[in-house]
């Protein structure tokens, strides 16, 4: 299995561990590469949301697996790679949600494949390899 980005809606399912799938393609992955890797956008993302909801058990939880993963910190080359996909975007009438196209741009710029649920977002993007853990 390659290396991998998680997306927030994938990483949301790892922490509920509610979907089979997900949570038996994720085992794997932890088995072949002992930690998930996600951007700090992604961080910021379970953490609003935890913290909006209250959520403290889930918080600590989220918070323990944060400190055994690679989060890849916001650098200007993904946020370079990320302005030209907006630009790219809005020229072919695309959605331009910043926080996923800097998410692509962190797995294009580290050579990542983006774990998504939702492919149909960035199957538009050139050279991005996307795999649903859903599907998988």
């Amino acid at each position: 299995m390659d290396d991998t980005l998680l997306d927030t809606d994938i990483l949301s399912e790892i922490l509920k561990a509610k979907n089979p799938q997900v949570m038996q393609t994720a085992e794997r992955y932890l088995a072949q590469h002992q930690r998930f890797a996600f951007s700090a956008i992604t961080f910021y993302e379970i953490l609003r949301g935890l913290r909006a909801n209250q959520a403290l058990r889930a918080l600590n939880e989220f918070l323990r697996l944060a400190e055994d993963s690679e989060i890849l910190p916001i650098s200007l080359p993904f946020l370079k790679r990320a302005a030209d996909l907006w630009g790219e975007a809005r020229q072919s009438g695309r959605p331009r949600n910043d926080t996923d196209l800097i998410i692509a741009a962190t797995a294009l710029e580290t050579r990542r494949v983006l774990v998504t649920g939702n492919t149909t977002h960035f199957a538009w993007i050139p050279g991005l390899s996307l795999m649903d853990w859903r599907a998988a």
